[in-house]
């Protein structure tokens, strides 16, 4: 049985980091180099093309007509007329601003209604460095300058599972956010019940410490409003029994199921976690329109490629997916995910970030000492025990 001992946790003063300007854009462009093949992307999320614009109808601008009397005529030149708008077009379509953390390779969102700015933001990171057991607030105080600068709402902090290889900001988003407006809620799967419960257990995490941490546990296909915009809450097992995704649009925020297509799928070794299950969730979101944007939660470039890429298309993931790409099978797919799950180490921050992310992203109570603890496994390396 392995041995426990606890670190303290210490927390760095919030520091506020505003966001490359590169990355506050909501425009975004990708030129990649994938399996050998160029993929160009120039989207506006949210806003027609020029070419689409062009296509639109545009309004007739009333004239007078030529069986008018002169006098009516007189009455019409002397009236002051105003250009005329086009008519409003619903936008259905969300504005999407992708922020990648290095460190972990995780890629947080901030989506939003371009009609109402009303935002949510997906997965966010709280930085921890396991060296010094210190966390910092940067990647999360870069997306509260991005909120803030544009005027965003934000209303809801998506999880799409217990992350086991970073902390989750979301607790400390939703408590900054409520000092300047309404507090956000935080929501996630039904089934985190089960996770906190296995995991309490494991770490001896007080029960009063994750019972009540999410404000919404998301039904599976449930439909919510934030602005003009509907969140569908989708199940996508096979990582871990509680992973959902989220779909926006045409957009699908699936978390640690579908990886860039030079990548392939996510691991599936963690408790709960099925690789058959994993190759259903990737069959749901292949049955989707081809034109269907896959975000993904993690990006880790394999040599020939430099940059990480947010989203792919259903499309480019059915024919180039090295894991689920059409023609593969279902017996081939668990057999070369088993195999590469059994070649993986542990998350670096896999301890850790389980004890945070079961509470939802609080920090772990005080001790009697005055600490905040966090309990790690010790590993004795082959030696006997003395």
């Amino acid at each position: 049985m392995a041995t426990l001992y606890s670190s303290p946790l210490t927390m760095l003063r919030r520091t506020t980091t505003k966001l490359p300007k590169t990355t506050q854009k909501c425009v975004c462009r990708y030129s990649r180099t994938l399996s050998g093949n160029t993929h160009s992307q120039h989207t506006d999320l949210g806003r027609e093309s020029p070419k689409e614009q062009s296509a639109l109808p545009r309004p007739r601008r009333q004239t007078p007509s030529s069986k008018m009397t002169v006098s009516q005529k007189r009455r019409h030149s002397t009236q002051h007329h105003h250009s005329e708008r086009p008519p409003t077009i619903p936008c259905t379509e969300p504005m999407i601003h992708p922020t990648f953390e290095p460190t972990t390779g995780t890629f947080q969102y901030i989506v939003t209604d371009p009609s109402s700015l009303a935002s949510v933001i997906i997965d966010p990171v709280l930085d921890f460095d396991p060296c010094t057991f210190t966390i910092r607030t940067t990647s999360a105080d870069a997306l509260l300058t991005l909120v803030a600068e544009k005027g965003y709402n934000v209303q809801q902090i998506l999880e799409t599972h217990v992350h086991a290889d970073h902390l989750s900001a979301a607790s400390y988003l939703q408590a900054q956010l409520s000092k300047t407006g309404k507090r956000p809620e935080i929501g996630i799967g039904k089934r985190i019940g089960e996770v906190q419960r296995l995991f309490g257990k494991r770490y001896g995490v007080a029960a009063k410490e994750y019972e009540v941490v999410f404000d919404k546990l998301f039904e599976d296909d449930k439909v919510v409003k934030v602005g003009g915009m509907e969140v569908k809450a989708i199940h996508l097992p096979g990582h871990t029994l509680d992973h959902m995704g989220y779909q926006i649009g045409s957009n699908v925020f699936c978390g640690d199921s579908l990886f860039n297509v030079d990548i392939g799928t996510a691991r599936t070794d963690f408790p709960g976690g099925s690789a058959h299950d994993l190759w259903t969730s990737a069959q749901k979101l292949l049955s989707m329109p081809d034109e269907t944007r896959i975000w993904t939660g993690h990006d880790y470039p394999p040599e020939g490629r430099k940059e990480s890429v947010p989203f792919m298309t259903v499309k480019q993931h059915k024919e180039q997916n090295k894991h689920v790409m059409a023609g593969r099978s279902k017996d081939e797919f668990v057999a070369t995910r088993s195999q590469k799950d059994a070649e993986l180490g542990a998350p670096r921050l896999l301890h850790q970030s389980l004890q945070i992310n079961v509470r939802g992203g609080r920090l772990p109570g005080l001790d009697e000492g005055g600490r905040r603890m966090l309990r790690m496994p010790l590993r004795l390396g082959g030696v006997d025990e003395w």
